[in-house]
């Protein structure tokens, strides 16, 4: 079976695997998606058999090193002849609406970890925990979803099961690594009076920015408004009221979430918990007696989502706080996508057979 990822450029072929690398600040901000995408495929376990790394026309012949062997740069025309069976793409909107049709015209599927098609009616936005039932072998372009959407909905849907969820509202706080590897070094940079480039328009250490995005007409950034629209598709429920702020901070390691849900149903914490932790993905760090919670030097480089704080919101009826952490180039990026992956295989999706079926 093949397999192609493209991330900063980064695709992965099921026994074909590719990589794509540009120099550019803006292609660099994703170079920590596609390590983490190749490291999370070899940790997993994944089938792949044969790299096939890409990149720009200056870098063609080149070599990478992976898994101990050395795997000659192709440019993307050689990779669309190649038709891998999946790609896994994470190189930003303008490329993946242009480059993913020419790789599902030939019979591969592409997941796309940029915005490009998550909001789309034609194309799937999947977290494999909660709606992974949807997809078909018709689905040639999947998106994965937002990194602080996937998180916060992997906690609301064994809960809206349980109880319906009514309204969310969310306050987050993003790790600097979700802008990239320029955002870390100008924070890095700052904590040692360094001068540098500036990856926000504000200093970031010692700093909170209450932006992430731009802002829409309506004064919300479109982070903010990613979480409203994403949270509804995957959960399949348009009722579901979601409001977001979204903050930057000056942490690596993860992404946290102060989340308050009002249901429609009278809640019983000890179901709440209890259901938290027979879901899949989910550990619930919540032993306030020993101060234990979710962290973000906790939560990186693993793949789960952390859940604590768990308690009620004495102002109202039916509603409580929880406090969710998770790596955000984990679960929140490249997990997410390799899990897709996984998914199509071992259900079937996907022939385990190659070259594609046409």
């Amino acid at each position: 079976m093949r397999f192609i990822v493209k991330f900063p450029q980064f695709s992965l072929l099921s026994r074909q695997l590719f990589f794509r690398y540009e120099t550019s600040t803006r292609r660099r901000n994703r170079t920590c998606r596609n390590k983490n995408a190749a490291s999370i495929g070899r940790a997993r376990n994944f089938p792949v058999t044969e790299l096939l790394p890409v990149a720009s026309e200056r870098s063609v012949g080149k070599t990478i090193t992976w898994k101990n062997k050395s795997w000659n740069i192709l440019s993307m025309e050689d990779a669309i002849q190649q038709k891998p069976q999946i790609a896994l793409f994470s190189a930003g909107g303008d490329i993946s609406l242009e480059k993913a049709p020419l790789f599902a015209a030939v019979g591969t599927t592409v997941i796309d970890n940029s915005s490009a098609w998550r909001m789309s009616p034609l194309h799937k936005l999947v977290v494999p925990e909660i709606n992974a039932d949807v997809l078909t072998k018709e689905d040639k372009i999947i998106a994965n979803p937002n990194c602080s959407t996937i998180q916060m909905v992997q906690v609301l849907q064994p809960l809206h099961e349980l109880y319906k969820i009514k309204r969310v509202v969310v306050s987050t706080y993003q790790s600097v690594t979700g802008t990239g590897a320029n955002a870390v070094a100008q924070m890095n940079n700052e904590r040692q009076n360094i001068q540098g480039e500036m990856a926000y328009k504000y200093q970031i250490d010692q700093n909170l920015i209450p932006q992430i995005d731009v802002f829409m007409d309506n004064g919300y950034t479109k982070e903010e408004m990613k979480m409203v629209f994403e949270t509804c598709k995957i959960m399949r429920d348009e009722s579901i009221k979601v409001t977001a702020t979204a903050v930057r901070v000056p942490v690596v390691g993860g992404h946290s979430e102060s989340v308050n849900i009002e249901f429609e149903q009278e809640v019983d914490l000890n179901k709440v918990v209890e259901a938290l932790k027979a879901t899949k993905g989910i550990v619930v760090q919540d032993d306030i007696a020993h101060q234990i919670y979710p962290m973000p030097i906790l939560a990186h480089d693993k793949d789960d989502t952390f859940v604590g704080r768990i308690r009620r919101d004495f102002t109202q009826p039916n509603t409580i706080n929880l406090w969710i952490v998770s790596d955000n180039l984990r679960k929140g990026a490249a997990t997410n996508a390799v899990q897709i992956a996984e998914y199509l295989m071992a259900n079937g999706v996907i022939a385990s057979g190659y070259p594609p079926q046409s």
